[in-house]
């Protein structure tokens, strides 16, 4: 069994990481600039993240492709693997993000414009290396796909897209809910579970994480095998040198998250667990598998 994964994710806008609500546009003024993502991923590195998520989120509206400079600046000072995304429309923009220094890449509208894309890219550089990415929306009795980064529906239904994406392919899906993002009331759990049961591929929760106890829900109760979190996951440095997260509910010097009270969260040393009261135990690939549950 892979063992669930909290990602940090970098939403990249003009070279600067931003922070929306509900998928802000840029071109209104609806996005916050919160710091550079060279320094922000190099801080995550630090601190022991597993993995790296790299958005560019205006690419495909503004007909381009992603930003390679910043990708391959981060790619060669972090260790960690990086999944990266943006504008991909072809072989060679998969080709180009590869050799720029991801490790998969994910596709979105690029999939929905021909998704035979799927095929080609996992047929040419493996299906590990392929990421469905789909933006949705909750309707009356189901989920609709997004393209164009949230600004146009498509009329297809999320469960169909997703089933779809694995049979050409792909080798995780991410689920951003549009509805969720940046608002911190929680990840949409009823569509992480709905695909979870509907792929054998790994499924990523993305839009909505305000508390521990919402990574917890969509990992432990959703079923998602991995929840990505971005404004959510500021690194800082402590007192003694050591990167850190700050999330709400957390308690302060390495403590395991559990309910009330602020402070300091570790991005990686505590893991979803069912064998204990709180949800959660010492468990990462580097703890020693003594200290784990």
């Amino acid at each position: 069994m892979l063992a669930k994964r909290i990602i940090p994710c970098l939403d990249v806008h003009a070279g600067r990481v931003t922070r929306g609500k509900q998928f802000g546009r840029a071109e209104l003024g609806e996005l916050l600039d919160v710091g550079d993502p060279v320094a922000l991923a190099e801080a995550y590195d630090r601190q022991g993240a597993d993995e790296l998520v790299f958005y560019d989120i205006t690419a495909t509206a503004e007909g381009r492709g992603a930003m390679l400079d910043v990708l391959t600046q981060v790619a060669e000072r972090c260790f960690m693997p990086i999944t990266a995304g943006g504008g991909v429309r072809t072989l060679d923009d998969v080709r180009a993000l590869t050799l720029a220094g991801a490790d998969k890449v994910s596709i979105n509208s690029g999939a929905l414009a021909d998704p035979d894309l799927l095929r080609a890219a996992a047929d040419r550089f493996g299906s590990q290396a392929v990421v469905l990415s789909v933006d949705f929306r909750r309707t009356g009795n189901g989920w609709e796909v997004y393209a164009a980064g949230g600004r146009r529906g498509t009329g297809l239904d999320l469960l169909e897209w997703v089933v779809r994406g694995q049979e050409l392919g792909a080798g995780e899906v991410v689920l951003n809910s549009i509805d969720a993002d940046g608002m911190g009331t929680g990840y949409d759990l009823d569509a992480v579970r709905a695909v979870a049961a509907e792929v054998d591929v790994p499924v990523v929760a993305s839009g909505g994480a305000g508390r521990p106890e919402d990574l917890r829900d969509v990992l432990l109760l959703a079923g998602a095998d991995a929840a990505l979190a971005a404004g959510d996951l500021p690194p800082r440095r402590d007192h003694g040198g050591r990167g850190e997260a700050r999330l709400p509910g957390g308690r302060p010097g390495g403590a395991a998250p559990a309910g009330g009270g602020g402070g300091v969260w570790p991005l990686t040393p505590w893991r979803p667990c069912g064998s204990t009261s709180a949800g959660w135990c010492p468990w990462s690939p580097r703890t020693p598998a003594a200290a784990r549950c």
